[in-house]
């Protein structure tokens, strides 16, 4: 299929509601010509995380608004539309649902074909849609609902060599965040203290270094803060702030030495030549720092998108929407949303859930 597509897709898996327009196909490549997110932490805020009921009724309020200001940004109204793409799963089943039905509706009304997506394979495509990455090649995503490592092999072939068996790097961080009075996202505020502080001064562990392959751990690790800041308090009576600055820098490291580690192993493992970071983890410059220096002694080509392109987005859905549709895949109005979605079929499910999604 070598003519230019032109596809609208959608997203709303956890508290980000999103629509976007991908042109892609014939000699130009890729372009988005828009992506639009709505977040929702104003909803949220007040109850220290995200509330899956919240969300959904905020994602049937504001999808059909999100998918008609993609098109205006995009130029575009639907008789120009090849294809409506939308987040099947895995996520917040209440989220996945009114993406669903929204996408339905914009695909019956206007005679467009549906394509469901996997909203791990969105991130796990984006490589190829912000730097054209060809087949195969190794990506880590990371973010608060999902952390593992697969071989990208087709646009619906992925192997997975590993994965947290617990929380994932995101939401130890938010969790740490909470644990230490900090603003939620937890990632940034965690990231901004770790700035100032020692790393070196509380022993964190490494959980799973001990053990061979790619799995990771990194609940003992939000535990092990926690005991650390309970010591402090009992001794001091609170935490000062060279005290908070030590253990997010501590933290930080122990999550950043984890990830590189595994990093290096499944390098080793596949011989990738390119190795690409994904989620919004992706945006620690520390973390981020660590994996390119693992990619570089391991000769792999390092990519990590932009960070609009690695936190949940809708651009992503349609660029991997237009690979299904390129494959000759197409879904019917019985498309069913899905709360679990492994990429990789073959290996056993991963255990425990993210906060913003199961795990998969």
């Amino acid at each position: 299929m070598s003519q230019t597509l032109a596809i609208l897709g959608l997203e709303s898996s956890c508290d980000d509601t999103a629509a976007a327009v991908v042109r892609a196909g014939g000699q130009g490549g890729a372009e988005i010509l828009s992506s639009i997110v709505t977040g929702q932490g104003d909803l949220h805020a007040a109850f220290g995380g995200i509330v899956p009921e919240i969300a959904a009724r905020a994602h049937a309020e504001r999808l059909d608004l999100c998918a008609e200001a993609a098109l205006e940004r995009a130029g575009l109204d639907l008789s120009d539309i090849n294809a409506v793409a939308v987040t099947a799963g895995p996520g917040l089943i209440g989220g996945v649902m009114a993406g669903v039905m929204c996408a339905k509706g914009i695909a019956a009304g206007a005679g467009l074909p549906l394509i469901g997506v996997n909203h791990l394979a969105g991130h796990a495509l984006t490589p190829r849609l912000t730097d054209g990455l060809g087949f195969p090649y190794l990506v880590l995503l990371v973010s608060g609902g999902h952390c593992q490592f697969l071989q990208v092999e087709g646009p619906e072939s992925f192997r997975r060599l590993g994965g947290t068996i617990d929380d994932a790097p995101g939401e130890a961080f938010d969790k740490t965040a909470r644990l230490l009075g900090l603003p939620q996202p937890g990632g940034p505020a965690v990231e901004a203290e770790a700035a100032g502080g020692d790393p070196r001064r509380f022993a964190f562990p490494r959980p799973l270094l001990d053990r061979a392959g790619c799995d990771m751990s990194f609940s003992g690790l939000k535990t092990a803060l926690r005991r650390a800041r309970d010591e402090l308090t009992v001794a001091r009576g609170g935490i000062t702030r060279t005290d908070r600055a030590d253990l997010c820098a501590g933290f930080q490291a122990a999550v950043r030495d984890v990830l590189a580690e595994k990093a290096r192993r499944a390098l080793a493992a596949t011989g990738a030549p390119a190795f690409a970071v994904a989620g919004g983890v992706a945006a620690n410059r520390a973390i981020r720092a660590a994996l390119e220096t693992v990619a570089g002694a391991a000769g792999a080509r390092f990519i990590a998108p932009p960070l609009a392109l690695c936190t949940d987005n809708a651009a992503m859905i349609a660029w991997a929407g237009y690979e299904r549709f390129r494959l000759g895949r197409r879904d019917g109005l019985d498309l069913r949303p899905r709360p679990r979605w492994p990429l990789d079929a073959r290996s056993p499910a991963m255990l425990g859930a993210g906060k913003r999604g199961v795990k998969a």
